[in-house]
């Protein structure tokens, strides 16, 4: 029989006059499987531990499946985590790394070690979720308990009515976010590189993949196969991009603010970017994506543009 933690709701019996099922004495059976893969996409897709070796990310679930890369190469991996369960600790659940022979052994131990912890860090947010989340309306509380949550609905009611007029506060959960900072130098005109973040078959070019672009005010984007989206805010021709911008693997709805500012130099041009708004857990995945799939990958695209002239 499950047990949560001391304390558990679920093991204290009482009687109710509508005889409903407090605290879920006799077993309420749901299938989680559909919320929890899409709970277990939320919390381990985007994981990333890097080294001087190399970097591995995992891209993609499956059943709990990923992509490793290293240096532009990329080496299919497979994670397996095959007991997971709530009635035990997570930092003993087992998690089992493995690749095809060949290449890529490094960046295997790396996952096997660094990785483990943070796939065990992401499981161990996903049982929360389940006991929290999940279970919202299996467990009917006691007399007491209602009481009590009676009482704290008074309160808020009450002050609700006393702060009406006021600013309105936003709802939603709140989550730790942080601000990048970043410049990046091109050879090129400022005229050339404004265009290629605004001309659909030139950020097709440098990004590899289909995009959807709409270079206006209010305009939509979608870029790397869908895995980034956003919507222009404010174009300042050869000068100024802002854009709200997210990855696919954010939480719900959460958006950064993108400012893109181009400074001309002499035969070069200055690429200042400013981003408020990302998530702490995606700081160094958005460096990432910034320096190695934007910068360096138009930088490539600009060689090849001046090679065949």
């Amino acid at each position: 029989m499950a047990k949560w933690g001391q304390g558990d709701p679920r093991w204290i019996v009482e009687e109710r006059e509508d005889g409903t099922n407090v605290n879920n004495w006799h077993w309420t059976e749901r299938d989680a499987t559909s919320w929890s893969k899409g709970k277990l996409r939320e919390f381990l897709v985007g994981i990333v531990v890097e080294n001087e070796a190399g970097r591995c990310q995992i891209s993609e679930l499956k059943q709990v499946e990923g992509i490793i890369k290293e240096s532009g190469a990329k080496h299919k991996g497979l994670i397996e985590i095959p007991n997971l369960s709530e009635e035990n600790e997570v930092e003993d659940t087992e998690v089992n790394v493995s690749k095809k022979k060949g290449d890529g052994d490094v960046l295997k131990e790396l996952m096997r070690t660094a990785g483990t912890a943070q796939v065990r860090e992401a499981l161990g947010g996903y049982l929360k979720a389940l006991k929290t989340e999940f279970t919202v309306g299996m467990i009917l509380p006691t007399k007491a308990t209602a009481t009590q949550e009676l009482t704290i609905k008074r309160k808020l009611s009450e002050n609700t009515l006393q702060i009406q007029g006021s600013s309105p506060v936003p709802l939603g959960v709140r989550i730790p976010t942080v601000a990048l900072h970043m410049t990046e130098t091109f050879d090129t005109a400022v005229e050339q590189l404004y265009s290629i973040f605004t001309v659909k078959d030139l950020v097709q070019k440098f990004s590899k993949s289909p995009a959807i672009l709409e270079a206006e005010k209010g305009g939509k984007f979608q870029m790397f196969d869908g895995n980034i989206t956003g919507e222009y805010i404010e174009l300042l021709t050869n000068k100024k991009i802002v854009m709200k911008w997210r990855c696919k693997n954010w939480p719900e709805e959460h958006y950064a603010t993108v400012a893109l500012n181009f400074v001309p130099t002499p035969g070069q041009t200055e690429l200042q970017l400013d981003c408020k708004g990302v998530p702490a857990c995606n700081e160094e995945n958005m460096k990432f994506c910034w320096k190695q799939q934007h910068f360096e990958e138009i930088k490539g695209l600009l060689q090849l543009t001046t090679l065949n002239g």
